[in-house]
């Protein structure tokens, strides 16, 4: 059964409701260590004084803040701690927004959001949210960083999704790309409309696999087997075929 990570308070107004969080996704990244390739050992990492050369025990090591070149601002963990104030434990609901207003750009981790004493006002709060189809924004801070945080609905329970402040989002403007060419004609928007609603389908996260992962896996499990896994050859990218002839060639395999 999943613990919580987190526990404290949601505030609104001057309602209360005490939660608790937890991971609501897990990852399924393959992991790799690093190993020495002439004899198998392990690689360990140590924590060296750049200044004695000297290996540094954990507790020794604090954050530090350059401020200058070499030259940093130490802060203890108790001082991290306090720069947040109150704030460490209470998500502060600020606004109440509908849900199709946030890009998805902005969001960042999912959290399933916990009833932990009152149950009365976490099922209020949920219910409130169900019925205005609303969004509360607030802010929290976790893991040494403040957050913005969306609480929305999920089957029947609370969701927490930790986001990025705007001046974190980098703007479409900045990116170095080229500028489009020439604009598409009406065929082309036409045949490219089509294409799109002969692959409409609902939504259903089950049918996509992470078919790399499992490549990856296979792989491993053969080699470890004794079996010979040569790297696969390149592939070779064709030319860009013209795109009316390509939309239209999709439109025929398609039906």
């Amino acid at each position: 059964m999943p613990k919580s990570i987190w526990n404290g308070t949601i505030s609104f107004g001057l309602a209360h409701v005490p939660v608790k969080l937890y991971s609501a996704t897990e990852s399924k990244t393959v992991s790799f260590h690093e190993v020495h390739v002439s004899d198998g050992a392990r690689i360990e990492h140590k924590r060296l004084c750049s200044k004695e050369g000297e290996e540094v025990p954990y507790k020794q090591v604090v954050k530090g803040y350059e401020v200058t070149p070499d030259e940093y601002v130490v802060l203890e963990q108790d001082e991290v701690k306090a720069a947040a104030g109150a704030r460490g434990k209470v998500i502060e609901i600020e606004d109440f927004v509908p849900e199709g207003e946030i890009d998805p750009i902005f969001l960042e981790k999912a959290y399933y959001v916990g009833c932990r004493d009152d149950a009365e006002a976490y099922r209020l709060f949920l219910a409130a949210l169900e019925q205005t189809g609303r969004v509360g924004i607030g802010r929290f801070t976790f893991h040494d960083r403040e957050y913005l945080a969306a609480v929305r609905t999920l089957d029947g329970v609370l969701t927490l999704h930790t986001m990025r402040f705007h001046d974190e989002v980098v703007q479409a403007d900045d990116l170095d790309m080229p500028s489009p060419g020439k604009r598409p004609t009406k065929r082309e928007v036409e045949m490219a409309g089509q294409l799109v609603k002969s692959l409409h389908r609902k939504f259903d996260p089950t049918d996509y696999e992470d078919t790399y992962r499992e490549a990856v896996v296979d792989l491993i499990k053969r080699k470890a087997k004794g079996e010979d896994v040569g790297p696969a050859e390149p592939e070779t990218e064709d030319e860009a075929p013209d795109l009316a002839a390509a939309l239209q060639a999709s439109l025929g395999k398609g039906s």
